[in-house]
């Protein structure tokens, strides 16, 4: 293709995704296709000449999109959304067109200054205090583990990069067995290792972490000689929206001197509606604290909004300048790359621009407030049939349910039967969990263009098929 082609197959795309977006309802939300007839239908071989692009994108609307599970389907209820509004679309296409890299201040100045702008903006939104600073990361996954670094060289009085870890005092972290696994890949990739993850006990209605029980296991493990380094608290966890006490657990923490970070990667997008900061009271004492506005804020993937106290450990845990990194002649610039684990760093901060501009903070605020009244609705309207027990109550628009009808033996294989039935029926989309044990059902509101009828509609869908299922 030539530049002088592309502005025709650009209004084609923008056309097709237009169309596609105000008609994903209409198709199937989980993929329908079986494993290997995507594979099966490419070529084995890349071809040795051009090919005609329109046969290109024939083959796109044939091959590709039977294989696609429609993460932008207003009856997507499963896992947390990965949302795609529109302005933010309109951003990454024009990301796309300049491609710059943007490691370094010098290597594209708007892209560094303009997220400096945008997390000062998300910092606003959530109401934190005015020291913190942010970075852009890919995902929490990434947040986390450079948290989870930071923690580990603050705790060796920063000689793990340089020693390494054998011959150290084994390093302890803090977790509730709520929190995502992507805190369990952290400390495997850190070198903490699994062993040295310590599964905090939780109580409550919210699930969430027993100060006094972090408390006792942090004293055991200085008696029995290991060295407790961080925590990692939980506001909003997958499987139920388990959220720890924050203030609490950060008033333990600091009382032995532990780097302390919060993961908030869903839940955090609600905590731009003041009626929601409760759930996280007491955060603005953490070291660290990420969530991601690509799930329910209405971001492209991929957006995670990093937020530090301190800027200095971060860098001096992660960054590393040769030469030819360093930008002479320019005082005083933030290089972000020294902020995150890769080096290459995309241009995230303009789709931010977009979003927050088109939609302002109030707009944004009223879908995510929607989205928990409906979902509130749709967990009372279960919550009154005789056959449905809720497990988990809601925890802004997450609530887990079991359908549970007398004479079952085994209600774990009649739920993920109502769960795989649900899925290929292909109206609705839901995921599993478990709860002390039990296999449930997870329903949660996200979708940035999902309607409080699409919400309702799932009540209808999780009943008939129920019924219809053999106990």
């Amino acid at each position: 293709m030539k530049w002088t082609e592309f502005a025709g197959w650009g209004r084609r795309v923008a056309d097709w995704a237009q169309d596609y977006h105000l008609n994903v309802g209409d198709r199937p939300v989980r993929a329908q296709t079986k494993p290997g007839e995507v594979l099966n239908a490419l070529p084995v071989a890349p071809p040795e000449t051009p090919e005609d692009m329109e046969q290109v994108f024939r083959d796109f609307e044939e091959i590709v999109m039977p294989g696609i599970t429609h993460w932008q389907h207003p009856r997507f209820f499963a896992y947390f959304n990965s949302n795609a509004a529109a302005p933010s679309v309109l951003a990454e296409f024009l990301v796309s067109a300049i491609a710059p890299q943007c490691m370094l201040w010098q290597t594209s100045p708007a892209a560094t200054e303009m997220e400096t702008r945008m997390m000062d903006w998300l910092r606003q939104s959530l109401a934190l205090p005015q020291g913190f600073a942010g970075v852009i990361q890919d995902s929490a996954s990434t947040a986390t583990l450079a948290a989870v670094l930071t923690m580990r060289e603050k705790a060796l009085n920063w000689t793990g990069n340089q020693q390494g870890l054998p011959g150290q005092v084994p390093l302890r972290v803090y977790a509730s067995s709520e929190v995502h696994t992507s805190i369990d890949r952290a400390i495997w990739i850190s070198g903490i290792g699994q062993d040295n993850l310590v599964r905090v006990p939780i109580k409550g209605d919210w699930r969430g972490m027993d100060p006094a029980a972090l408390e006792v296991a942090i004293k055991a493990d200085l008696e029995a000689g290991l060295k407790p380094a961080g925590v990692i608290l939980c506001v909003g966890g997958t499987g139920t929206g388990a959220t720890d006490p924050i203030a609490e657990c950060l008033a333990v923490a600091q009382k032995y001197g532990l780097y302390t970070h919060v993961d908030a990667a869903w839940a955090g997008s609600a905590m731009i509606c003041p009626e929601f900061r409760h759930y996280w009271t007491g955060v603005e004492g953490a070291d660290s604290i990420v969530f991601n506005p690509h799930k329910w804020l209405g971001a492209q993937f991929d957006c995670s909004a990093h937020f530090v106290r301190n800027p200095e450990d971060l860098v001096r845990t992660l960054a590393i300048s040769p030469e030819y990194l360093k930008t002479h002649g320019a005082e005083g610039v933030v290089n972000y790359s020294e902020w995150s684990v890769p080096l290459g760093r995309r241009f995230r901060a303009l789709k931010l621009w977009f979003l927050i501009r088109a939609y302002g903070l109030e707009g944004l605020r009223e879908r995510i407030r929607n989205h928990v009244k409906w979902s509130g609705q749709l967990h009372d309207k279960l919550a009154a049939h005789p056959d449905i027990k809720i497990v988990t109550a809601p925890m802004w628009s997450l609530f887990t349910f079991r359908y549970a009808p007398g004479g079952v033996a085994d209600l774990d294989d009649l739920n993920i039967r109502l769960v795989n039935a649900i899925n290929d029926d292909g109206r609705i989309y839901l995921t599993q969990t478990r709860v002390d044990g039990d296999l449930v059902i997870r329903f949660q509101a996200g979708q940035f263009e999902t309607t409080e009828k699409d919400v309702m509609m799932a009540y209808d869908v999780i009943i008939e098929i129920a019924e219809g299922l053999e106990r």
